[in-house]
């Protein structure tokens, strides 16, 4: 999981994106609509992130597409500490 940590949120164009996203979903969870507006970001940018930390295992969401409620799953949790120092590194 740490490489997968590693290569998404820093080895790609979108990953100060996807380490926004993130940090927002540690502190509650949300629904696409709710981070697009929350960024600043467009809906569609939003949804394209959610889409690639979901395939990796980054993120688990709860309920349809429109409305899912996504939240870091409790593969990142146990490894939260690679997460903080990441954004360390970005910041």
């Amino acid at each position: 999981m740490e490489a997968v940590l590693w290569y998404v949120l820093t080895g790609t164009r979108g990953g100060a994106n996807r380490v926004r996203i993130l940090r927002a979903l540690n502190e509650r969870p949300r629904n696409a609509n709710q981070l697009a507006e929350a960024l600043s970001l467009d809906y569609k940018t939003i949804r394209h992130h959610l889409d690639v930390l979901v395939e990796n295992g980054i993120l688990q969401n709860s309920g349809n597409d429109y409305g899912a409620v996504y939240l870091p799953s409790d593969r990142v949790r146990t490894h939260w500490d690679t997460v903080e120092t990441i954004i360390g590194q970005l910041e």
